[in-house]
């Protein structure tokens, strides 16, 4: 998939008027993901985008402290000075793209490695296992 591709479909899911709106959503949420994966991961996800938004999530360094997805989702509304609902539906549109460009098996070890919330934010049912 190219990177126009990449934003056609994230316009799509998110139902939004521009590709220029798109391209603004997908950078911001790539880049809060490149500040939140780290490792294997991180290197196989980027392997799997397009080099632009490969670009913008390995430019950024990882966090100290992870977050929460809702706190995720709370970090780039701040970032964007949007409403956590607006942000958290830009969230799910460039989330289920990078889902479809990840894959089922890679998706799954990300998910493993952020901490919880995360699942719903990539389009997943979030599933804990019973103590």
């Amino acid at each position: 998939m190219t990177f126009e591709q990449m934003l056609e479909r994230v316009r799509y899911e998110g139902a939004y008027p521009t590709r220029d709106r798109a391209e603004e959503v997908t950078r911001l949420v790539l880049a809060g993901l490149g500040r939140q994966l780290t490792g294997e991961e991180r290197v196989d996800l980027a392997a799997r985008l397009p080099r632009e938004a490969a670009a913008v999530l390995t430019a950024q360094i990882p966090a100290v402290e992870p977050l929460t997805g809702w706190g995720f989702v709370k970090d780039l509304a701040g970032r964007a000075g949007a409403t956590p609902a607006t942000t958290r539906w830009d969230t799910g549109a460039v989330l289920a793209t990078v889902a479809h460009l990840a894959g089922p098996d890679l998706l799954t070890r990300i998910l493993r490695q952020l901490p919880s919330g995360y699942a719903l934010l990539f389009g997943r049912a979030e599933l804990i296992q019973a103590a």
